[in-house]
């Protein structure tokens, strides 16, 4: 039969960042599924495990294990069951595995050969793909998502002094089409912006695009966003948005904000004043990831000026910490990661409950991507109304933005833009 697993064969590749990853191909009689898995700098320390292999080769950061795992381990077990049946397939994925956090066969592994199967299973079931992963959702809206594209990099991301690791820009025009030339637009002139003030070398790029200017204080950057925006002439049409990924600037009890050691009741008064000073939507990963009270006296603040919190390392696409976050009232936004969890249903469960506690999602990227473009069409699936896919400048990065582009064509004039799940009661 056409919907049966027939082969599966996996391989080490490439990532955005030239270190190795997992590619699989899932095969039936007739249709194949491939998947390529992404890989983070900025890790939470309860994500699921990737699996490398250590020693010499490529740095320690081969991925043979995890291919081998698979081909040995997964595809004798896997073989002859139907591509379709998602759950059933993760379910016995995650037995297979037999741990707390997919450090057994790896979660590089086991997210490749889900994604794969997905993969198949829309080519078997004859649907695009955004219409197979809905169903699969269970959402009947299908929704282009806003993207927030991370311009300027610091923290882990790039060579400068910037505690704050990704600065973006959120383009808010009456479609996808028209926001992503708006973002373009921006981007280029912030280019030459940044160019004329600080040099050549400053408009060289970090790992997911954005430049990285020898820039130390947090308002500089801002700054610079606020000016580009105006000079492209999308003042009050495009956001700002923040990922501070807090846990990498937090030493022994505080945080070292514009090199300087602060508390955290200080750095809640630091992103007030930034809140009020500028036209910022989102602040993701505030505090440190095991901080849910922190986050929540900064979500009474961010309420009050309409701004997302979101947690990313607090929650890291886990159920059971979405849970504690939602009691702790910490967030109102999921950054969601599949590979944070490890499995497509895992992902979609971790999307369901945070919409079920009347949070916002939205689906992101990893600092070490492929040119697989899932996060577009999962988006779109999930009809969560918002991406995180890097800056519009590398080919892992636009080949989400391109599929969308694709997606948007084919919708036509069904094409509903993410705009209004942005807004905030």
């Amino acid at each position: 039969m056409n919907y049966k697993i027939s082969k599966i064969k996996a391989r080490q590749v490439l990532d955005s960042r030239g270190n190795p990853t997992v590619e699989v191909d899932v095969f039936t009689r007739t249709w194949r599924g491939r998947a390529k898995v992404p890989s983070g700098a900025s890790t939470g320390v309860h994500e699921a495990l990737e699996l490398r292999d250590g020693g010499d080769a490529f740095g320690g950061k081969g991925v043979s294990k995890a291919v081998r795992n698979i081909n040995r381990k997964i595809a004798p077990k896997l073989k002859g069951r139907d591509v379709r049946r998602q759950k059933s397939i993760d379910k016995l994925l995650i037995e297979l595995d037999a741990s707390s956090n997919k450090s057994n066969l790896g979660a590089n592994a086991i997210l490749g050969v889900s994604l794969a199967c997905s993969k198949a299973g829309a080519h078997a079931s004859h649907k695009r793909y955004y219409k197979y992963l809905a169903r699969k959702c269970k959402n009947k809206r299908l929704v282009l998502p806003v993207p927030f594209m991370n311009v300027i990099n610091g923290g882990e991301h790039a060579d400068n002094d910037l505690c704050i690791q990704e600065f973006m820009i959120v383009p808010l025009m009456k479609t996808y089409g028209r926001s992503l030339q708006a973002a373009v637009e921006t981007f280029h002139i912030l280019k030459s912006i940044i160019h004329k003030k600080y040099g050549k070398g400053a408009t060289n790029v970090g790992d997911e695009g954005g430049f990285a200017p020898n820039l130390n204080k947090v308002r500089d950057a801002l700054d610079l966003l606020v000016e580009a925006i105006k000079e492209a002439g999308y003042e009050d049409k495009i956001k700002i948005a923040m990922d501070a990924a807090a846990s990498y600037f937090y030493k022994e009890g505080k945080y070292l904000y514009d090199k300087k050691k602060i508390t955290k009741n200080r750095l809640i008064k630091e992103y007030e004043k930034l809140m009020k000073r500028y036209p910022i939507i989102s602040i993701e990963d505030p505090f440190q990831e095991e901080d849910f009270e922190a986050f929540a006296e900064l979500l009474k603040v961010a309420k009050k000026q309409k701004v997302m919190i979101v947690g990313d390392d607090l929650t890291v696409s886990n159920v059971n910490r979405i849970s504690i976050a939602v009691k702790n009232k910490s967030c109102n936004c999921l950054l969601l990661k599949v590979n944070q969890v490890g499995t497509l249903t895992e992902a979609i469960d971790a999307a369901r409950l945070a919409k079920k506690n009347r949070w916002k999602v939205m689906v992101s990227h990893r600092s070490g991507e492929t040119s697989d473009d899932f996060i577009a069409d999962f988006a779109v699936g999930l009809g969560c109304g918002m991406i995180k896919a890097g800056a519009p400048d590398r080919g892992e990065r636009t080949s989400k933005y391109n599929e969308l582009i694709r997606i948007e064509e084919k919708l036509g004039k069904r094409a509903v833009y993410g705009k209004s799940i942005l807004r905030l009661k």
